[in-house]
């Protein structure tokens, strides 16, 4: 590039430099040859073509100067023209200032801008005061942050299909701290870039609430049941004006119905006084790269103290159908534990496994949040894998299926856990796929006193070779039983023999 700048900028010398020597060579011929006709009419000739030559190229260079002079012109023009267009928009814009405030500031519709990262970057007046918040406490801030860990589960579906460039609309309720009940309609509008691709989506939010609904709360409450369960309160309301009559109601209705247990583990999930233990997974043969791995465990903080048998919450979870609330806080605590946990040095990525209720495998919604919060807190999808108990597998095998594809999708991965408790099921994993066979505990535990048992274990580790399953062993109590293991070729063992549970934040 410079040896052609540099040859440019020399050209025209070498071109006037040629024609002197040209004509110095012509008075040469003319003086030694005295006066020779032919070789005064060839150099004659050939200085002419040179001086014709040199005279084109200056009037190319003429005519290329005046045409890049009139694109100059233009160009000024234009540019002169854009910045008297641009003067007159950005004085637009101020004249119209006020009236667009005035618009913002009075519009009932509560407007939000949500980029794809999950952040606001606009609201109005009536969407900072429907929520009672700062600006600076919406502004830049996570939508979760904003709305509320509840309401953001909930909305997860909702908020993927706008990000994936689809409108959607539907209604929520929302219960005020005086029982009255508000009826939302809530539509995102998804924006797009000149390319096509979404930037974000608009939420717009309009109150539906009819009369009734405000002015009588008790029968607002009736009704909510019925309701979509959306921008509800954290808590329940109070009623410290209750009668001693309706106090020894719900008093008995909490005991036929157990309503009271119910509200105490709902709260227990919004309030957090939940706590995540985690117990190794360790690989059994020494592999390049291979990686111990976690299962997550979950512990009620009256567990801890003493006050209730481990897992003694489950049941009553189960029963009044909050396991898919338990599971949601547990994925979205262990992500942003993860999210802030330092890259170790030998860059090898450990695994998290999570049970997932049969609830959950059922739950439509609960892929679109771990996409959501997998990308929130940018942690890796592979990090991620969720088990699904056996017996789910046999007694819903059309939901476990779409729940494995769907959570593949999200690039986590799958694991059937208590696997072998009843009967190999090797043929209800047809059609998807899994990676890894958590063959069950009390298998296990008899696979050094029973030559059946053992034979079973070693079936379910040929086989799940053969399918690219990986095999790891509950319950593992002693070095015995690791031995054996290892014999057999089990690849990870899990287990008080290899090490006991402890605080996830330790």
């Amino acid at each position: 590039m410079r040896f052609r700048d540099a040859f440019r900028t020399v050209r025209p010398f070498i071109t006037a430099l040629a024609v002197i020597a040209l004509a110095a060579v012509l008075v040469f011929a003319i003086y030694f040859t005295e006066l020779g006709l032919q070789w005064i009419t060839f150099l004659a000739g050939v200085l002419v073509a040179a001086i014709l030559a040199e005279a084109t190229r200056v009037s190319r260079i003429e005519w290329l100067a005046t045409l890049r002079s009139a694109k100059l012109s233009a160009v000024k023009d234009k540019l002169e023209r854009e910045t008297r267009l641009r003067k007159m928009a950005e004085a637009a814009i101020a004249a119209n200032k006020p009236k667009l405030q005035l618009i913002d500031e009075a519009i009932p519709t509560m407007v939000a801008l949500i980029d794809t990262e999950g952040h606001c970057q606009y609201h109005n007046r009536a969407f900072m005061e429907w929520l009672h918040l700062r600006p600076e406490h919406i502004h830049g801030q996570h939508i979760r942050k904003i709305l509320g860990p509840k309401v953001y589960q909930e909305t997860a579906t909702e908020v993927r299909q706008s990000l994936d460039g689809h409108p959607v609309r539907y209604e929520r309720t929302q219960r005020m701290a005086d029982g009255a009940l508000y009826r939302l309609h809530v539509e995102h509008l998804p924006q797009f870039a000149e390319d096509g691709k979404v930037t974000g989506f608009f939420m717009l939010i309009d109150d539906i609430t009819s009369p009734e609904d405000v002015h009588q709360p008790q029968v607002a409450a009736a009704k909510a049941v019925t309701l979509p369960a959306r921008f509800t309160e954290e808590h329940a309301p109070a009623h410290d004006s209750a009668s001693p009559q309706d106090t020894f109601v719900d008093a008995f209705s909490e005991h036929l119905t157990g309503n009271k247990d119910a509200r105490h583990i709902k709260a227990a999930i919004e309030n957090g006084e939940f706590q995540l233990y985690c117990q190794l997974i360790s690989p059994l043969r020494e592999v390049a790269g291979e990686a111990e791995h976690y299962e997550i465990l979950v512990r009620l903080l009256e567990e801890e103290e003493g006050m209730m048998p481990p897992g003694a919450f489950f049941p009553l979870a189960e029963r009044y159908g909050l396991m898919p609330h338990l599971d949601r806080w547990v994925v979205q605590h262990v992500t942003k534990w993860a999210a802030h946990q330092p890259a170790r040095t030998d860059n090898r990525q450990s695994m998290f496994f999570i049970n997932v209720s049969g609830a959950t495998i059922a739950d439509p919604g609960f892929p679109e949040f771990l996409a959501l919060t997998l990308l929130e807190y940018g942690v890796p999808s592979e990090r991620f894998c969720f088990e699904v108990a056996d017996a789910e597998l046999a007694s819903k095998s059309a939901f476990v299926a779409e729940f494995v594809r769907r959570v593949r999708e999200c690039g986590c991965r799958v694991a059937i856990s208590c696997f072998g408790h009843d009967r190999i099921s090797f043929d209800l994993i047809r059609g998807f796929r899994v990676d890894y066979f958590k063959i069950d505990g009390n298998i296990i535990f008899n696979v050094l006193r029973d030559p059946v048992t053992l034979a079973k274990i070693t079936a379910i580790d040929k086989v799940a070779k053969k399918l690219g399953v990986k095999t790891i062993a509950e319950l593992v109590e002693d070095e015995e039983t690791i031995a054996k293991l290892k014999e057999i070729g089990i690849d990870y063992a899990q287990g008080f023999g290899i090490s006991r549970p402890r605080p996830l934040a330790e």
